[in-house]
């Protein structure tokens, strides 16, 4: 018979109750019929019990470290993989997720960025299984590329342009990957976002490719008008801060805008013709001024 280890469902009988002393019972303690037995907390236990019972339980490690069961099963498994959401960040170690045990499960910083901006926080969900280490503590194991892949679906050529929901679960420097709530694969090439986002958290953006293999091109970025609306604002109240004039004029040098306001030429001149057809500015001389100034 297989030794018992955390992180497995496996059947065990019931073997006796657990007391200390004459005190009354706190649970019972598990038995694989060989040497090893488990303790059964009374907190643990679903239903009604006996001795002699087969029972399936999780096997995890209780709060001193000792191999303990519970009745409540969770999901994610050795083996097996679920969503589970961080209710707890610690930068010295990692961060701790709920799997649906009474016991969180500690997700190391060695399988976390490198960069503690982009770890998860509070309410972002891990696609995981579990894991032990050689002294057979429980670990939370993050999803590679292939566990994903084996469950997305492929997305239909139509969806292109469709506003998505998802989950982050890859970083890399060249982009973001997410699983959309619907199951597709997403890629977010850097560019096609303004602020790299954390792993497990949740995002929403738009479909702007489907590839042939079936996953989606996405982009975290508003669309063309809706840009320009935001570009038009950011131009409008930088000027108004400054009392209604500002040194930049569709005429002002491509690095320069890029340098003050994060735009390209195109992007700048597009806003400012908004403006202007809104009739909010007005340009002279290689500066713009609001209306008001006239």
């Amino acid at each position: 018979m297989e030794r018992l280890e955390a992180g497995t469902v496996v059947s065990l009988q019931v073997d006796r109750e657990a007391r200390a002393d004459r005190e009354e019972s706190f649970g019972f303690f598990l038995t694989n019929e060989e040497d090893e037995s488990v303790l059964l907390h009374k907190s643990e236990i679903k239903g009604e019990i006996q001795l002699g019972d087969s029972v399936e339980v999780f096997l995890y490690q209780d709060k001193q470290g000792r191999l303990a069961a519970t009745m409540e099963i969770p999901d994610a498994q050795a083996g097996k993989y679920a969503w589970a959401e961080v209710v707890e960040v610690r930068y010295d170690l990692g961060v701790f997720v709920n799997i649906g045990i009474s016991k969180d499960i500690l997700v190391s910083l060695d399988d976390l960025p490198l960069l503690e901006n982009l770890w998860p926080a509070p309410g972002d969900k891990l696609y995981i299984s579990l894991k032990t280490d050689r002294q057979g503590r429980l670990f939370g194991k993050l999803a590679t590329e292939d566990v994903i892949a084996g469950i997305s679906k492929k997305a239909l050529f139509n969806m292109k342009n469709r506003d998505v929901k998802g989950t982050v679960y890859r970083l890399l420097k060249v982009g973001t990957f997410i699983l959309t709530d619907e199951g597709y694969k997403g890629f977010i090439h850097e560019s096609e976002r303004k602020k790299e986002p954390r792993l497990g958290q949740l995002v929403d953006g738009r479909v702007i490719d489907v590839k042939e293999d079936g996953s989606l091109n996405v982009s975290f970025l508003p669309r063309k008008q809706d840009r320009l609306d935001d570009d038009s604002e950011v131009l409008y109240e930088y000027l108004m801060d400054r009392g209604g004039a500002m040194p930049f004029s569709d005429k002002s040098r491509p690095e320069d805008i890029q340098a003050k306001f994060g735009l390209s030429k195109a992007s700048f001149k597009r806003a400012l013709g908004k403006l202007m057809k809104d009739k909010k500015i007005y340009q002279e001389e290689g500066w713009t001024y609001s209306m008001d100034r006239k």
